[in-house]
């Protein structure tokens, strides 16, 4: 969840040179022992819900399955099959089964655990005091996360499956992630990030059955290695600049001495919060909230012809040429629409950040007062040789 790197095995890897995977192997061999007209007159006059229902045909099949599966554990465990007498004489051997009932997708399936007489077997697949597998303890989460209450998902489980599982165990499933998510937003992160991105997105969210629109506070970091990160999410009821700093002061507590890019909406007062925890990083402003802000309030029939005079203005080689295509911009449509000019001038500093990196400051007649790496290449470039990678990149 907190890098998005992504590693293919060559197990995993798709083609023609794929190897068969052990789940492919079996139902090949089940299929050579039973064939599908032998298949078709077994099933010949069964109802449907004979076949998939709560304790139909499918049901008991994966009991068996189970139970299959648990006798192989078991003779691992012992290191003789059944049938057999114990490797060197008296020892641990088999000691009967405990019937249990294990919830599942499918419905309650009723499995028999084999015991052994020094009582050391530990069963991986169905453990000791276990009555849930754990696809239904997805099946809850995903429920959860949908903004279903716990009144909800005991009645839906129960009408699709089949299966009975109380209030109090739902929680306990709910509250097992939660604490994982407490974890993780209050993990350390790296000192340095090149790049960071603060944006608020407006979603709905079910709260004690009504659904209500919050703001969901997100900053996703770019580190030093190219790898984007989610630093954290918070929520509250609207976006605004005070909570932003609070959120910039929880990333400088987890670790986060620097940040060198700030990428930010035209939200009112982000950058002072910004510089208020990372005084020297560079705050470049959205262009695509720039372009919106400008065309909110612009008749519909001028929409397309003042956007494409607009265009110039942000696809200029560098921030002189952008400062003469805004005047020429201003010339045309400032009669009219004045205050779409006023609001890239006072802006214009976080505009042109981009503009300043080392990449196309060569291009730009104005030297930069401060050279930072534009991407995180540059960032490794700039690194001393022994230093580490998240140690923090010189300044000039």
């Amino acid at each position: 969840m907190t890098k998005q790197k992504i590693e293919f095995s060559e197990s995993e890897s798709s083609g023609p040179g794929r190897p068969e995977s052990s789940v492919d192997a079996v139902r090949d061999r089940l299929a050579g022992l039973l064939s599908e007209d032998a298949l078709q007159d077994a099933l010949d006059g069964l109802r449907p819900e004979e076949i998939t229902g709560p304790g139909g045909l499918v049901t008991q099949l994966a009991g068996r399955v189970l139970e299959t599966a648990l006798g192989a554990e078991l003779t691992e465990h012992l290191g003789y099959p059944p049938g057999q007498a114990p490797p060197g004489g008296a020892g641990n051997h088999r000691n009967g089964h405990t019937p249990k009932t294990v919830r599942t997708e499918l419905g309650p399936v009723e499995v028999r655990t084999p015991r052994d007489r020094a009582g050391t077997f530990e069963p991986r697949l169905v453990e000791k005091r276990q009555t849930r597998l754990a696809g239904l303890d997805e099946r809850v989460l995903d429920l959860y996360a949908g903004g279903m209450t716990v009144r909800d998902i005991e009645s839906h489980l129960r009408g699709l499956y089949g299966v009975e599982i109380g209030r109090d165990t739902i929680s306990r499933v709910t509250d097992a992630v939660l604490e994982d998510v407490a974890a993780w937003r209050s993990r350390p992160l790296e000192p340095v990030y090149p790049i960071v991105y603060f944006d608020a997105l407006h979603v709905k969210v079910r709260e004690d059955r009504s659904v209500r629109t919050r703001a969901c506070y997100l900053a996703v970091g770019v580190t030093v290695e190219g790898d984007r990160e989610a630093l954290g999410i918070w929520w509250q009821d609207s976006e605004g600049a005070k909570f932003w700093l609070a959120v910039l002061n929880d990333l400088h507590r987890r670790g986060v001495a620097d940040v060198l890019i700030a990428c930010v909406d035209g939200l009112t007062g982000f950058p002072d919060a910004i510089a208020a925890v990372f005084p020297q990083a560079w705050v470049q402003t959205c262009i695509v909230h720039q372009i919106r802000a400008s065309l909110r309030y612009v008749n519909y029939r001028d929409r397309r012809r003042l956007a494409a005079d607009l265009r110039p203005v942000y696809t200029a080689a560098n921030a002189d040429d952008a400062l003469v295509e805004l005047e020429r911009f201003d010339q045309s449509w400032g009669a009219r629409y004045p205050m779409i000019a006023q609001a890239w001038r006072r802006d214009w500093e976080h505009i042109t950040r981009s503009w300043r990196c080392p990449r196309t400051c060569a291009a730009s007649s104005t030297p930069p007062t401060r050279s930072r790496p534009c991407t995180a290449r540059s960032a490794r470039r700039s690194r001393p040789a022994g230093t580490s990678p998240t140690s923090r990149p010189p300044r000039s």
